[in-house]
């Protein structure tokens, strides 16, 4: 991807972000502790429509599908997601977050951010000796929900089409986003 509009996208998602309150981390364990359902509301809509814009564009043949990757599964991805929740829901940030509440100044999103940057220098310095670990033992390849010709992923349901089962998530999680009272 060329860099200018990578930092043109990169801008307006941070600035998105701020302006519907995303960079405010009590904001964030509010929905987290579900009592605010602004942000989940936010989320669950921007999900559902990417879904549905990009298996539209992707069926239409405006987006290549090489450009997609699925990434392997393994144990260390339910770890560190599992680590990175914990995180999320202690510090009221995550890496989109803390980076656009550092932009604003905010003091706690720099030991956040020092965090995890120090968390990732810790992972490159250890790779070496964890990687034949149980961490990274295959749980099964790359796999899809359905069929997007990706190459080399198979589908959990090989007799449907991708712009169905995503275009299906898409309608449900904006129709949840709908739903959802704006507190509890």
């Amino acid at each position: 991807m060329n860099i200018i509009p990578a930092l043109v996208i990169g801008f307006l998602f941070g600035f998105i972000l701020q302006k519907i309150g995303a960079s405010n981390p009590q904001k964030i364990i509010d929905m987290l502790r579900l009592k605010d359902f602004h942000l989940m509301k936010t989320i669950l809509f921007a999900i559902g429509l990417s879904n549905l814009l990009l298996f539209t564009l992707l069926l239409l043949g405006i987006v290549d599908v090489s450009h997609l990757s699925i990434k392997s599964s393994y144990m260390g991805v339910i770890v560190g997601g599992g680590i990175m929740g914990l995180g999320w829901a202690i510090s009221g940030f995550c890496p989109g977050t803390g980076l656009v509440a550092l932009g604003e100044g905010r003091k706690d999103a720099l030991s956040f951010v020092l965090g995890g940057t120090i968390g990732a220098l810790l992972l490159t310095l250890v790779y070496e000796k964890i990687k034949d670990t149980v961490l990274f033992f295959d749980l099964g390849g790359k796999m899809t929900l359905a069929v997007t010709n990706v190459k080399g992923s198979p589908a959990l349901f090989p007799a449907i089409s991708g712009i169905f089962v995503a275009g299906g998530i898409g309608i449900l999680f904006i129709i949840i986003a709908f739903i959802l009272p704006d507190k509890k």
